[in-house]
């Protein structure tokens, strides 16, 4: 046990150096590189390129590689992009930015077999329950990984805070923030001229540190699990074999409940993307300031951590149509105050409230949307997970794409309805769920052959 777990405190210790450095630089792309949108529009590419490499890379590279070896050049693909933002430019952060994209789906899928494959051999040797101890193995891995947020954003605001000048923010320029923004240069690098080059030089340097000494730490201390070690694993890449995942993923949206979560998804990626691209740039840094940015985002960072283990556990009792209502609610409320609020400097707490709140929605969107997916659809969970990266990461890139083109209240706008519209089809999606399980339940009882369907609560 003493080595396995070994292994797992290296992958959850390397995962969280270098996404310390990934998680700061994303939010901080929209406020450093402001100019004709080259920050939103490097992280719309990096979800474009994500979106090709979950669908073809993965099981190629693990297969070829083995785990290690695609964990380590994978992380390499991140460290590329921290590197390009040294001298950002088109030609520079963009091809960085696909890069880091190609590399992010075998990255997390090697990230999984491994845990898995570890689990299961473990088990087989102690004669355990082998979803125990890969449930407790992933359980290890998020503790320590969830805290990359809180680390990388308070190593950005420590850095930027040493600025020597401070410079008082004219009322005009804060004219310009909020959702009616004036979309010029000038008023969105605020924060981001005057923190010096000396100093965005040291945030990168510590950044670029912390991703190679994720990969060294990969390289000296995780062992290699060969794919001859266990069937697990074969059948682990069988499943999700180079054709079969693309065919499956297409295919499953046969399913009418999945082609009816598509809004719900894709929503997930809006949210987070109006959080990272927008608000910290049009609101915190107009407003405040770029140091302020990695505080209100640990601000964020923290409640979704907290909120995701709370309503993890209480989801058995209340039930997710309640959860999914309180984060509508939630986002709502957030959405139209965003809409409504001039943002000031003499409101300091008000800038942190929304991204408390958004992380409590976040917390519930991401929990219990995985859930629901896996309850609806137990028999085809590959094809259904591989919608859900799907489908989320074009929310993603089409959030980045726009960001720079609308006004923040037209984004808002449409983020509004498609949270409605998200909202509807979910309900249509319960619906369809009641009736099936209503129809199971009646066919039973009219002494039909074929098992009732229980259903749980998420």
């Amino acid at each position: 046990m003493e080595r396995n777990l070994k292994n797992v405190l290296v992958i959850s210790f390397g995962f969280l150096l270098l996404f310390t450095a990934y998680g700061g630089l994303q939010s901080l792309q929209s406020s450093l590189h402001s100019e004709e949108g080259l920050g939103v529009a490097s992280l719309s590419v990096i979800y474009a390129a994500l979106i090709f490499s979950s669908m073809f890379l993965p099981p190629i590279l693990i297969k070829k590689l083995g785990c290690k070896w695609t964990i380590t050049g994978s992380m390499c693909c991140y460290i590329a992009f921290s590197l390009g933002n040294f001298y950002a430019s088109w030609y520079t952060l963009i091809p960085t930015s696909v890069i880091l994209g190609l590399g992010g789906a075998p990255l997390w899928s090697a990230k999984c077999t491994y845990l898995t494959v570890a689990g299961n051999l473990y088990a087989e040797k102690a004669g355990k329950n082998g979803k125990d101890i890969i449930n407790q193995y992933f359980g290890v891995f998020f503790l320590i990984f969830q805290s990359s947020g809180i680390c990388g954003n308070l190593i950005s605001s420590l850095i930027f805070s040493q600025a020597s000048t401070k410079v008082e923010i004219s009322e005009e320029n804060l004219a310009c923030c909020g959702a009616y923004d004036c979309m010029t240069d000038t008023t969105n690098t605020t924060g981001s001229a005057e923190s010096s080059s000396s100093l965005i030089y040291t945030l990168l340097g510590t950044y670029t540190a912390s991703g190679v000494l994720a990969v060294l730490l990969i390289v000296i201390f995780l062992d290699q699990i060969k794919l001859d070690q266990a069937e697990t694993e074969n059948e682990i890449l069988e499943t999700t074999s180079f054709w079969s995942t693309f065919l499956a993923t297409f295919q499953h949206l046969k399913d009418k409940r999945q082609c009816l979560l598509i809004p719900l998804t894709m929503y997930s990626g809006f949210e987070q993307g109006f959080l990272a691209g927008d608000y910290t740039k049009t609101y915190v840094t107009c407003a405040l300031g770029i140091p302020y940015v990695g505080y209100v985002m640990i601000c964020f960072s923290a409640v979704n951590s907290l909120c995701s283990l709370l309503f993890g556990k209480i989801s058995h009792f209340t039930g997710r149509k309640l959860l999914f209502a309180i984060a509508m609610v939630t986002n709502t409320a957030c959405i139209i105050a965003l809409l409504l609020w001039k943002p000031h400097p003499k409101q300091l707490a008000v800038f942190f409230i929304f991204p408390a709140l958004w992380g409590l929605s976040d917390a519930i969107w991401q929990t219990q949307t995985n859930a629901l997916y896996g309850t609806l659809f137990e028999k085809h969970k590959e094809a259904a997970f591989a919608n859900y990266r799907l489908w989320e990461s074009v929310g993603f890139v089409i959030a980045f794409g726009y960001s720079t083109k609308l006004q923040v209240y037209i984004k808002l706008y449409i983020l509004l309805s498609v949270l409605v519209l998200s909202m509807v089809m979910y309900g249509v999606v319960e619906y369809l769920k009641a009736q099936s399980s209503l129809g199971t339940g009646t066919a039973t009882k009219k002494g039909n052959v074929g098992p009732l369907v229980q259903e749980t609560h998420m």
